[in-house]
Protein backbone atom coordinates (compact mmCIF):
# COMPACT_ATOMS: atom_id res chain seq x y z
CA UNK A 1 0.00 0.00 0.00
CA UNK A 2 1.75 3.11 -1.19
CA UNK A 3 0.74 6.37 1.33
CA UNK A 4 -0.76 9.28 -0.13
CA UNK A 5 0.58 12.96 0.43
CA UNK A 6 -1.55 14.76 2.40
CA UNK A 7 -2.48 18.17 0.52
CA UNK A 8 -3.95 20.67 3.07
CA UNK A 9 -6.79 22.85 1.77
CA UNK A 10 -7.93 26.33 2.54
CA UNK A 11 -10.87 25.06 3.80
CA UNK A 12 -9.18 24.60 7.35
CA UNK A 13 -6.82 27.93 7.46
CA UNK A 14 -3.92 26.21 6.74
CA UNK A 15 -1.33 26.23 3.72
CA UNK A 16 -1.89 24.02 0.85
CA UNK A 17 0.99 23.39 -2.05
CA UNK A 18 -0.23 27.10 -3.62
CA UNK A 19 0.27 29.11 -0.30
CA UNK A 20 -2.89 30.66 0.89
CA UNK A 21 -4.55 30.44 4.26
CA UNK A 22 -5.15 33.16 6.98
CA UNK A 23 -1.44 33.47 7.45
CA UNK A 24 -0.42 33.35 3.71
CA UNK A 25 2.37 36.55 2.94
CA UNK A 26 5.97 36.81 3.12
CA UNK A 27 7.64 36.18 6.75
CA UNK A 28 10.07 38.68 8.10
CA UNK A 29 12.33 38.26 10.45
CA UNK A 30 13.17 41.81 12.58
CA UNK A 31 16.89 42.20 13.06
CA UNK A 32 17.84 43.79 16.67
CA UNK A 33 21.14 45.38 16.04
CA UNK A 34 23.10 46.23 19.28
CA UNK A 35 23.92 50.10 19.30
CA UNK A 36 27.60 50.21 20.19
CA UNK A 37 28.48 52.41 23.90
CA UNK A 38 29.32 55.62 23.89
CA UNK A 39 33.15 56.33 23.79
CA UNK A 40 34.89 58.71 26.09
CA UNK A 41 38.09 60.33 25.66
CA UNK A 42 40.95 60.29 28.31
CA UNK A 43 43.08 63.50 28.08
CA UNK A 44 46.06 64.52 30.29
CA UNK A 45 46.79 67.86 30.80
CA UNK A 46 49.79 69.93 31.22
CA UNK A 47 50.50 71.59 34.72
CA UNK A 48 53.90 73.15 35.38
CA UNK A 49 55.19 70.67 38.39
CA UNK A 50 54.77 67.28 37.01
CA UNK A 51 58.32 66.09 36.01
CA UNK A 52 57.82 64.81 32.17
CA UNK A 53 59.08 61.71 33.11
CA UNK A 54 56.61 61.13 35.66
CA UNK A 55 54.15 61.75 32.50
CA UNK A 56 55.57 58.93 30.31
CA UNK A 57 55.52 56.51 33.03
CA UNK A 58 52.28 56.81 33.56
CA UNK A 59 51.79 56.47 29.72
CA UNK A 60 53.86 53.22 29.65
CA UNK A 61 52.23 51.94 33.46
CA UNK A 62 48.54 52.71 32.63
CA UNK A 63 47.53 52.66 28.64
CA UNK A 64 50.39 49.71 27.26
CA UNK A 65 52.31 52.90 25.33
CA UNK A 66 55.88 51.98 24.54
CA UNK A 67 58.29 54.78 25.41
CA UNK A 68 58.42 56.34 21.54
CA UNK A 69 54.47 56.82 21.89
CA UNK A 70 54.88 57.86 25.76
CA UNK A 71 56.71 60.60 24.79
CA UNK A 72 55.39 62.05 21.99
CA UNK A 73 52.28 61.91 24.21
CA UNK A 74 54.16 63.72 26.62
CA UNK A 75 55.56 65.99 24.30
CA UNK A 76 51.99 67.07 23.11
CA UNK A 77 50.98 67.41 26.44
CA UNK A 78 53.62 69.96 27.36
CA UNK A 79 53.37 72.11 23.90
CA UNK A 80 49.87 72.37 23.76
CA UNK A 81 48.40 72.21 26.60
CA UNK A 82 46.65 68.77 26.77
CA UNK A 83 46.32 65.39 24.55
CA UNK A 84 43.87 62.55 24.14
CA UNK A 85 45.75 59.56 25.71
CA UNK A 86 42.98 57.30 24.58
CA UNK A 87 39.42 56.33 23.57
CA UNK A 88 37.64 53.77 25.78
CA UNK A 89 33.78 53.12 26.84
CA UNK A 90 32.97 54.84 29.89
CA UNK A 91 33.73 52.01 32.54
CA UNK A 92 37.41 51.72 31.48
CA UNK A 93 38.05 55.50 31.01
CA UNK A 94 36.51 56.40 34.31
CA UNK A 95 39.03 53.43 35.91
CA UNK A 96 41.85 54.79 33.70
CA UNK A 97 41.27 58.20 35.10
CA UNK A 98 40.96 56.80 38.94
CA UNK A 99 43.89 55.42 38.50
CA UNK A 100 46.20 57.67 36.92
CA UNK A 101 44.78 60.12 39.38
CA UNK A 102 45.47 57.95 42.29
CA UNK A 103 49.33 57.23 40.96
CA UNK A 104 49.83 60.94 40.72
CA UNK A 105 48.55 61.85 43.84
CA UNK A 106 50.27 59.08 46.14
CA UNK A 107 53.53 60.53 44.39
CA UNK A 108 52.33 63.88 45.28
CA UNK A 109 51.89 65.53 41.86
CA UNK A 110 49.24 67.63 40.30
CA UNK A 111 48.59 65.95 37.68
CA UNK A 112 45.36 66.24 36.21
CA UNK A 113 43.29 63.55 34.12
CA UNK A 114 39.86 63.96 32.57
CA UNK A 115 37.45 62.63 30.70
CA UNK A 116 34.86 63.23 27.79
CA UNK A 117 32.15 62.24 25.38
CA UNK A 118 33.49 61.33 22.28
Amino acid sequence: MALQPHILSDKDGTFGPEGGGPDSGLLTKTKTRTQRPPMYKVMLLNDDYTPMEFVVHILERFFGLNHAQSFDIMLTVHKKGLAVVGVFSYEIAETKVAQVMDFARRHQHPLQCTMEKE
